[in-house]
C-alpha cells in the first residue's frame, strides 16, 4: 500500500502507462523497493492517430517504402517535369551525359553480346518449340524497348532458357507444335502478352513482393530439375534420333533414348559431342574470366574468344556441314529462315476460346520466372558498379517490352545472366549496348539469314546444354542442407517434381512446400526460457548462453513472433496444455511444469512470477489479446503473477484499447525484463 501510495502521489497510473511520453521519460524511485541506481521507466503508448492516418502509413510502408515522390518536393514545375521524364524513362537520366568514349565501350560490348544472342535466340526458340526465326525476332525488338525504359546499365535482354523451357513444356502438353503450329504460335504470343501484362501490373501497383513466394531454395531445385530435363531432351539432336518423345519427364525421355537406338547417327554424335566439349571448355574459361574481372579491371586474353564460342561453333559447324553435305545427309539442318523485319502479330493474339486459360496460366508462370531472373541479374551487376536498380521500374520495363514483343512476333524475354555477364565483362557502360546488339540482329535478319541454312540442329542442342548446365547449382543445394533442412526439402521437392512429374507441377509443389514453411514458422513461433547474464542487467536464452542463470522465483519467457489467430492456440498449448471440457479446460503451463520440476530437483525457491518478454512480438490481434487475458486468469488461479516486458507500440495500443492493461495492476508491465525483476524482487523484500 505504501508503494502504491508513492506511485499515486507521483502522478503515475496503476500500470505506469501514459498516453504519450512527456520529456520526463524516466522515473527514479528512492524507496527501498528498487535496486540502488535502478531506473524504472514509464511504458508509453504510441502517439494517437486516426484510423485513416494508420492506414495511410501502413499502405505507404507496403507500397512506397522508397518514397518515390520525395525527389519532387520543393521543386519548380520545369524541374518536376524533367524529374518525371527521368523517372519514367531512365534514358533521359544518363542520355544528356553520354559521350563518344562511352559509345566506343558500348559498341564493343553490344557486338560481343550479339555474337552470343544470335545463336542463343535460335536455340532457345527451339527449346520453346517455336520456329528459330522467332528467337531472332525476340532479340531485336525487346532490347530496344528496354534500353529506353530499363534502369540497369548492364542487363542483356533476350530469350532465356528457363522461360523458354517452361513455355514449351506447358503449351506442348495441350497443343502439339508439329500438328497445330499456327495455334501453338498464337498461344505463345498470347501467353507472352499476359506475361507482360502481369509483370507491368506488378510494377505499376508496386506489388513486387508477390514474386518473393518463389524462394531461393525453390528456384535452385526448379532450375536444376529443368536443366536436367532440357539436357536430356537435347539427346534427340546429339544422337540424331528422328522419332523422340514429346514428354518432359525423366523416365519417358530416357526410355525414348534407348528405345530408338537404331536411329543413332555416328556422324551427328561426333559433330555434336565435339562442339559440346568445345563449348563447355569455353564456358569454363568465361566463368574464370568473370571471377578474375570482379577483382581486376583487366580482361583475360582468352575472354574474347571464349565469349564468342557459341557464334564460332555455329559458323564452324555450318561450314563443315556445307562442305560435307554430300556425305553428311544424316545430319539434320535448320533449313530456310525468312529474311526481313519482325512481322506484326497483334492479329494472332487470342483472347477467347478454350485455350485462353492455358495461355494465361503459361503467361503468369513464365512471367514470374523471367521477372525473378531479370531483376536478380540486374541487381547483381548494379551492385558490382555501385548503382541502384529500381525493382518496380524494372517490372514495368520488362512487362511493357513483353507486351510490345507479343505484337511483333516475339515470345517471353528478360534479362539473361549469360548475356549480361558477357555484356558487363565486355565493358558496357549504358543500355546503348542493347541498341547495338539489336542493330546487329537487324543486319542479320535483313541480309544474313541464308547463311544459317546449313547450320546443324545438333549445334543448337549443344548450345542449349551448355547454357542450361549452369543452372545446376549443387553448391547452393549443399548449403541449403547444411543451413536449413526445410529449405532443402523445398529444393528437393522442386527438383524431383520437375524431373518425374512435370515442370509446372514441380514448381507448384515447391511453392506449396515454401508456403508450408512460412505457415510452420507463423503458427509455431519460437519460445525461449531466459536467464540473467551474471554481473549484468542483460537477459538471454538459457540454452544458448552458459553464463546465463535462472532468476529465483521467476520464469522468464521470450516469444519470438507476433501473437495472432494463426498461432495463439499453439502458444496457449505451448504455455498451457489443455484437455477439453465443453471446449477445453485450462490446466498446467508446460513451461511452469518444467520449471517446477527443475526447482524441485535443485531445491530452489518456489515459483511466483512469470515474465513474458514481448520485445519480438511485433503485432497482436484479438485472438492474441484473448490469449493474454486467459493466461493471466489461469496464472492468477495458481497464485502466479503475470508480467509483460517491453511490448512494442502497436501491441501496447491494442492492449490499452481492449482494456486488457487494466487487469494487470501496479506491477504488471515494465519497459524491460531487468526492471521487472529488480522492481518485483524489491517489492517482495519490502513485504513482511
Amino acid at each position: 500500500m505504501l508503494l502504491q501510495h508513492i506511485w499515486q502521489n507521483m502522478g503515475v497510473n496503476s500500470n505506469r502507462v501514459e498516453d504519450f511520453c512527456s520529456q520526463e521519460t524516466t522515473l527514479r524511485i528512492t524507496t527501498e523497493s528498487v535496486m540502488p541506481g535502478m531506473e524504472i521507466h514509464k511504458v508509453c503508448l504510441p502517439p494517437k492517430k486516426t484510423t485513416l492516418q494508420k492506414l495511410k502509413q501502413r499502405l505507404g510502408e507496403i507500397f512506397f517504402p522508397d518514397d518515390p515522390l520525395y525527389r519532387f518536393k520543393n521543386r519548380t514545375w520545369c524541374k518536376k517535369l524533367l524529374l518525371g521524364l527521368q523517372f519514367l524513362f531512365p534514358i533521359f537520366q544518363w542520355g544528356p551525359e553520354y559521350s563518344l568514349k562511352l559509345l566506343r565501350s558500348d559498341i564493343i560490348s553490344g557486338l560481343t553480346i550479339a555474337s552470343l544472342a544470335i545463336p542463343q535466340g535460335i536455340s532457345y526458340a527451339k527449346l520453346a518449340n517455336l520456329p528459330p526465326i522467332v528467337g531472332l525476332y525476340s532479340s531485336f525488338v525487346p532490347p530496344l524497348i528496354y534500353s529506353i525504359l530499363g534502369s540497369s546499365r548492364h542487363l542483356g535482354v533476350g530469350p532465356v532458357s528457363i522461360a523458354s523451357l517452361v513455355m514449351g513444356s506447358m503449351l506442348s502438353e495441350t497443343v502439339s507444335p508439329h500438328d497445330e503450329p499456327i495455334l501453338y504460335l498464337k498461344l505463345a504470343f498470347t501467353a507472352t502478352f499476359f506475361a507482360g501484362l502481369f509483370q507491368a501490373s506488378l510494377g505499376f501497383l508496386r506489388l513486387g513482393f508477390v514474386i518473393d513466394f518463389l524462394s531461393k531454395a525453390t528456384l535452385v531445385g526448379f532450375m536444376a530439375g529443368a536443366a536436367v530435363i532440357v539436357s536430356l531432351q537435347q539427346l534427340k539432336g546429339l544422337l540424331g534420333i528422328v522419332h523422340f518423345t514429346t514428354k518432359m519427364q525423366f523416365i519417358p525421355v530416357i526410355s525414348s533414348v534407348f528405345k530408338h537406338r537404331d536411329e543413332w547417327s555416328w556422324q551427328t554424335i561426333v559433330v555434336g559431342f565435339s562442339f559440346l566439349v568445345f563449348l563447355l571448355t569455353s564456358r569454363h574459361i568465361v566463368r574464370i574470366s568473370v571471377l578474375l574481372m570482379m577483382v581486376s579491371t583487366k580482361r583475360p586474353k582468352l575472354f574474347w574468344v571464349s565469349a564468342a564460342a557459341p557464334l564460332t561453333s555455329v559458323i564452324l559447324s555450318t561450314i563443315l556441314v556445307f562442305c560435307l553435305k554430300s556425305k553428311s545427309h544424316k545430319i539434320s539442318v535448320i533449313g530456310y529462315l525468312p529474311k526481313g523485319l519482325n512481322p506484326p502479330s497483334a492479329n494472332m493474339l487470342s483472347f477467347s476460346g478454350p485455350d485462353l486459360a492455358l495461355a494465361i496460366k503459361t503467361g503468369i508462370v513464365t512471367g514470374i520466372l523471367s521477372l525473378t531472373e531479370g531483376i536478380a541479374v540486374g541487381r547483381t551487376f548494379a551492385a558490382l558498379k555501385n548503382y541502384q536498380v529500381d525493382g518496380n521500374k524494372e517490372m514495368m520495363a520488362i512487362g511493357l517490352m513483353n507486351m510490345a514483343g507479343s505484337c511483333s512476333s516475339c515470345y517471353v524475354t528478360t534479362g539473361s545472366f549469360s548475356r549480361s555477364a558477357v555484356n558487363y565483362n565486355a565493358g558496357a557502360q549504358t543500355a546503348v549496348s542493347n541498341i547495338i546488339m539489336s542493330t546487329a540482329v537487324l543486319v542479320t535478319l535483313l541480309f544474313l539469314m541464308p547463311l544459317f541454312y546449313y547450320t546443324p540442329n545438333v549445334i543448337l542442342g549443344a548450345i542449349i546444354i551448355t547454357a542450361v548446365i549452369g543452372l545446376i547449382d549443387y553448391q547452393a543445394a549443399y548449403r541449403l542442407w547444411k543451413v536449413d533442412k526445410l529449405d532443402f526439402l523445398a529444393c528437393a521437392s522442386s527438383f524431383f517434381g520437375v524431373l518425374f512429374i512435370s515442370v509446372p507441377l514441380g514448381l507448384g509443389i515447391a511453392v506449396v512446400v515454401s508456403v508450408f514453411k512460412i505457415l510452420l514458422h507463423v503458427t509455431r513461433p519460437n519460445t525461449l526460457i531466459m536467464g540473467n547474464i551474471r554481473g549484468t542487467n542483460t537477459y538471454q536464452c538459457l540454452g544458448r548462453y552458459k553464463e546465463a542463470s535462472r532468476v529465483p522465483s521467476f520464469l522468464i519467457l521470450a516469444i519470438e513472433s507476433p501473437i495472432y489467430f494463426a498461432n495463439s492456440t499453439y502458444l496457449q498449448e505451448r504455455l498451457v496444455h489443455s484437455p477439453t471440457v465443453i471446449f477445453y479446460l485450462y490446466l498446467i503451463l508446460r513451461w511452469i511444469r518444467e520449471e517446477e520440476d527443475w526447482i524441485k530437483a535443485n531445491n530452489e525457491g518456489t515459483l511466483k512470477c512469470v515474465i513474458l518478454d514481448m520485445t519480438a512480438v511485433t503485432a497482436i490481434d484479438t485472438s492474441g489479446i484473448d490469449l493474454v487475458r486467459e493466461l493471466r486468469k489461469m496464472l492468477e488461479k495458481r497464485s502466479f503473477q503475470l508480467v509483460l516486458a517491453n511490448p512494442v507500440g502497436s501491441v501496447m495500443e491494442k492492449l490499452h484499447q481492449s482494456k486488457t492493461l487494466d487487469s494487470f495492476g501496479l506491477n504488471g508491465i515494465y519497459l524491460s525484463v531487468g526492471e521487472a525483476v529488480a522492481d518485483i524482487s524489491a517489492l517482495w523484500k519490502s513485504q513482511p
